[in-house]
Parts: structure tokens; C-alpha cells; sequence
């Protein structure tokens, strides 16, 4: 599957539009997560456990919207993008959404 930010893929004509493909995750904090956090924040630096957290989130998401393109038989995913909110103190939603299309080579 063919995932791209932008609006079209280079060497490619889209034949058909197939809608809106999306993909979402709520993940919550883990406390042992939170308590390295709060010591991290005091000497600076990445909190790797929310790295590694967020990772796989976006991971997941882009699974999961993939498996939705590819139900609807589509050779990619245009426009994608990312976005995120809080649902609880605690939890966060990331999601991640685009145009499923079907292609074919460009001639020429």
C-alpha cells in the first residue's frame, strides 16, 4: 500500500477516489510511565517511555487505516495526516486519516 502525504503519487494517475480511510487508537498512560516522566522533566532530556508509547500508537493507527483502504481494494492512500486529542486526563486519541484511490502508471 502506497501512503503518501501528499495529494498524488509521483508516476501515477488516480483512476478513482474511494472515499475517506481513517485509523484511531486510545492509549493511557502507564503510572510507571508517569513517575520516570516527572523525574525526566526535572533533568531534561527525551522521555523515551512516551516515545516508545506514541510510536507504537502511530503504528497501530496506520495499520488500522490501511486494512480499511485496502477493504475498499485501494493501491494507496493520499493526503494523509495525524492528528491527536485528549478523551481523558490520562488518555490520548491519535488518529491518522487520508484518501484512499485507485492508480495506474502514468504513460509518459
Amino acid at each position: 500500500m502506497i501512503v503518501e502525504t501528499i495529494e498524488y503519487v509521483p508516476g501515477y494517475v488516480i483512476v478513482e477516489t474511494l472515499g475517506i480511510v481513517s485509523g484511531t487508537i486510545v492509549n493511557s498512560k502507564h503510572v510507571g510511565r508517569d513517575i520516570a516522566a516527572a523525574f525526566k522533566t526535572l533533568a531534561g532530556g527525551e522521555i523515551k517511555g512516551y516515545t516508545e508509547l506514541l510510536t507504537e500508537s502511530r503504528n497501530i493507527a496506520l495499520k488500522r487505516m490501511i486494512d480499511a483502504a485496502e477493504k475498499l481494494g485501494a493501491d494507496a492512500i493520499i493526503g494523509v495526516r495525524f492528528g491527536s486529542s485528549s478523551v481523558l486526563q490520562s488518555a490520548t486519541e491519535l488518529f491518522v486519516y487520508g484518501t484512499a484511490v485507485r492508480l495506474k502508471k502514468s504513460e509518459g
